[in-house]
């Protein structure tokens, strides 16, 4: 059981969690308190709104409509991740549903998912919604199709997680809109049970920290096309001729930046040498670049000659920043030229904001 809370802490947990917040003008007044009781609240709501592109959707959710008066939930959040608040109190959003659920979610004492339900407004069982549960109107047409773009899913999971967090509730305490109404479909597109794994993974970390799952890597995948030699003393960048996948685009036409920052990276070059003595040496590193000025070196890596063909799996694994490129480049320390007959760049990378 659990005092809703005010307008201000609503908002301060909201931007401690990291939201984006639009307070939308009169929501700290806006409620449906006249129609009974807001509160004690037991829960977060998840809900679509069911709307496409040029509904003014927040609106809606403010205002409702000739059938349900607004507002229809505490916030709205939008596909751009911005968390507009549109109620404060009792809200149009949940209606009747389950008791058994909300017994449920007030003890966090169910499983993977809560007790089937068997209620919806209106029915004889049912229970006041509007007055336990908070809600977020998410926009989205609610067809199962429409996707979730990740600013506005993970906007949703830390809005949920605020209010978790501020009433000290673990992720049980939030449902969606078809665990709670057995009239409802709501939300379609994702898994409530790996919403709430989300939730309880914000709440692991300190407010504001979480940032959702690693993005896709990029997939990047260079060569050298041509065989070159490789004179003795002397620091020489691989220029890579042959450009098989460059997802990120970082990679100039026969050039030698394979990754630009900010990002991290993880792969492997794979070198052949001919021409390199048994015991002489060539090193390799990988350095990075401001333009191209040479900015700074990172640990070396020595392929040691076997007589005829050498080759080496060189690691390439690191964080650059905003602003500056990576290379590797070759060191000859033998007395004579080596060839290096092929050069192969696999890595992943994973473009930071």
């Amino acid at each position: 059981m659990a005092t809703p809370l005010t307008a201000a802490r609503l908002v301060a947990a909201l931007k401690a969690e990291g939201c984006a917040v639009h307070e939308v003008t009169g929501w700290r007044t806006n409620n449906r308190n006249h129609k009974g009781p807001w509160g004690p609240v037991h829960g977060v709501m998840i809900h679509h709104t069911v709307t496409g592109p040029g509904t003014d959707v927040v609106g809606l959710i403010f205002h409702g409509h000739s059938a349900l008066p607004g507002p229809l939930a505490t916030g709205c959040v939008t596909k751009d991740g911005v968390v507009h608040l549109t109620g404060n109190g009792r809200a149009n959003h949940a209606g009747g549903g389950d008791g058994d659920v909300l017994n449920a979610v007030i003890g966090e004492s169910y499983g993977t998912y809560p007790p089937p339900t068997h209620e919806h407004d209106g029915s004889a069982g049912a229970v006041d919604g509007n007055a336990r549960f908070y809600g977020w109107e998410c926009e989205n047409k609610g067809d199962g199709k429409d996707p979730w773009p990740p600013a506005q899913y993970v906007a949703m999971v830390k809005a949920t997680a605020a209010i978790c967090r501020a009433h000290g509730w673990g992720r049980k305490s939030a449902i969606g809109h078809l665990e709670w109404s057995d009239w409802k479909i709501d939300p379609r597109g994702f898994d409530m049970a790996g919403f709430r794994r989300d939730v309880a993974d914000a709440l692991a970390h300190p407010a504001g920290r979480w940032e959702g799952e690693d993005p896709m890597p990029q997939y990047v995948n260079l060569g050298a096309a041509a065989r070159y030699h490789l004179a003795p003393g002397a620091w020489d960048s691989v220029e890579f001729t042959a450009e098989w996948t460059d997802e990120t685009g970082d990679h100039a036409t026969g050039g030698s930046v394979f990754a630009r920052g900010p990002a991290r990276f993880s792969g492997t070059l794979g070198l052949h040498l001919d021409g390199l003595p048994v015991g002489a040496v060539v090193q390799a590193r990988m350095s990075e670049y401001q333009g191209d000025r040479h900015r700074a070196d990172h640990p070396i890596h020595e392929i040691v000659g076997t007589g005829g063909g050498t080759f080496a799996v060189l690691p390439v694994t690191k964080r650059i920043a905003s602003g500056r490129s990576m290379r590797v480049r070759l060191l000859n320390q033998a007395p004579v030229p080596v060839t290096v007959a092929s050069a192969v760049l696999t890595v992943l990378v994973w473009k930071e904001a």
